[in-house]
């Protein structure tokens, strides 16, 4: 009887199996919006039969719009790709990595860590070809290729994977409702961002809710803040350096940077609560006060992921929208971008490894989900009409004008830093420290791990 069970179950997942792999969401050549040229492409490689195996950090809905994805790869090339997702990606990819065991492609959340297994080995490099590609078929092409590029076992810099998901942080938050009844406009400079705040509160209005409570981390979105303005006050090439340390956290540039922030954070005028607030403010209750009534602040800078905190019911685009956080149009540094973005890298090197990046890289690999949710693209050849929401359309379009894309610098930095001095000097700072003592301590902390 056990066995019989066993038998129909096998059956039973086999047959869906089979069914999920013909069942693609939307029919090859059929909707006129998406790239179908690069699928028909795909059919030139013949896998049948390899079985290519993919970790990373996706589960639950993510893993199956990323599924819902590959099943195209599998269907024009006939190979059988396997996803696996986990909670622990980083911690057992470096344990499968050392193993021998590691899987042939790896999706990486931010690009240290596979910085670290490109220089013991673990990683193989990409061609050429492939980062010609990326630097002319992504926004900002050369940045993207840049953050992907590290150094091999030999000291020798290759390009070592390629992105394919991106998240924004440079986003202002407002309601349309508020700016229409206060006759504001969405400001498209710096310079016109800081008028709009003065303006604010010539009218009798408090212009900013800014929180950096978060409990152990308390601290980290005014990081965001500092990193962002960093980009818009200095060129990019500051910005890496500072990110090594190769620039110290108490240069001049660096402390300009947080004093930057300070305009905006440390005036009680310009902060929902007096400047006295901004730390004790939970970062997951700040953009409430958009949503009151009188509004208690009219801008709110965070990522892409803030609408999850605001109140049950709201519409984007109706209730709350978003502005790209601008640049300073004096300091002619481009439309600098700060985000995030997962890396697809070579774990274990085939040929259905080396086919399945140039899918990654397609637009139909983009497209189909864009088409989904979850899922903004810096790929120029991907039609933005796939987007599932307005909101995600919108996103991508900041993604597509920017002239420079760089990660979080906390998370580029050692934790200690990253994770440790940084949040909590931005503590002191908002507190009342002085800037260049803020980051002198920081330094101190850097060079003790010298």
């Amino acid at each position: 009887m056990k066995k019989s069970l066993l038998s129909a179950a096998v059956a039973l997942t086999l047959s869906a199996n089979a069914v999920n792999a013909a069942d693609l969401m939307f029919t090859p050549g059929e909707d006129s919006r998406f790239s179908w040229s690069s699928y028909e492409a795909l059919k030139s490689t013949d896998l049948s039969g390899e079985t290519i195996s993919v970790f990373g950090p996706w589960m639950g809905d993510e893993k199956g719009n990323f599924e819902r994805v590959v099943a195209y790869f599998e269907k024009a090339t006939g190979a059988k790709v396997n996803y696996a997702g986990s909670d622990s990606f980083e911690q057992q990819i470096v344990i499968d990595a050392q193993a021998g065991s590691a899987p042939n492609i790896s999706v990486f959340p931010q690009p240290g860590l596979a910085a670290d297994l490109a220089a013991k080995g673990f990683i193989a490099p990409l061609s050429d070809t492939v980062k010609k590609a990326v630097v002319n078929d992504y926004a900002a092409g050369q940045s993207w290729a840049d953050l992907a590029t590290f150094k091999d076992q030999n000291g020798d810099k290759e390009l070592f994977g390629v992105f394919y998901r991106a998240d924004l942080k440079s986003l202002v938050w407002y309601s349309p409702d508020n700016f229409q009844d206060a006759g504001y406009d969405v400001p498209e400079t710096m310079e016109d961002l800081k008028s709009l705040t003065e303006q604010i509160v010539a009218d009798g209005g408090t212009p900013w809710c800014i929180g950096l409570g978060s409990g152990a981390a308390t601290g980290w979105p005014a990081t965001d803040w500092v990193e962002d303005l960093m980009l818009r006050t200095q060129p990019a090439s500051v910005y890496d350096k500072w990110v090594t340390n190769e620039i110290k956290f108490d240069d001049p540039r660096v402390v300009g940077a947080i004093e930057e922030f300070g305009w905006f954070a440390r005036n009680d005028d310009f902060v929902d609560g007096g400047a006295g607030a901004v730390s004790s403010t939970d970062f997951r209750d700040s953009p409430k006060g958009l949503f009151q009534s009188p509004p208690k602040c009219y801008l709110h800078r965070q990522a892409s992921f803030v609408p999850a905190f605001f109140p049950e019911g709201t519409q984007l685009g109706l209730d709350a929208d978003f502005f790209y956080f601008p640049s300073y149009e004096s300091k002619d540094l481009g439309n600098p971008v700060l985000g995030a973005g997962t890396l697809v890298s070579i774990t274990n090197d085939s040929k259905g490894a080396r086919a399945f990046i140039d899918f990654i890289r397609s637009p139909i690999a983009h497209e189909l989900w864009m088409a989904q949710t979850g899922f903004i693209s810096a790929h120029l050849k991907a039609n933005p009409e796939t987007y599932a929401s307005e909101t995600a359309k919108k996103q991508g379009e900041i993604l597509r004008y920017a002239t420079t894309f760089r990660f979080d610098a906390s998370d580029l930095m050692p934790g200690k830093i990253g994770a440790g001095s940084f949040w909590t000097g931005m503590v002191d700072y908002t507190g009342g420290k002085d800037a260049k003592e803020v980051a002198h301590d920081i330094q101190k902390t850097w060079d003790a791990l010298k």
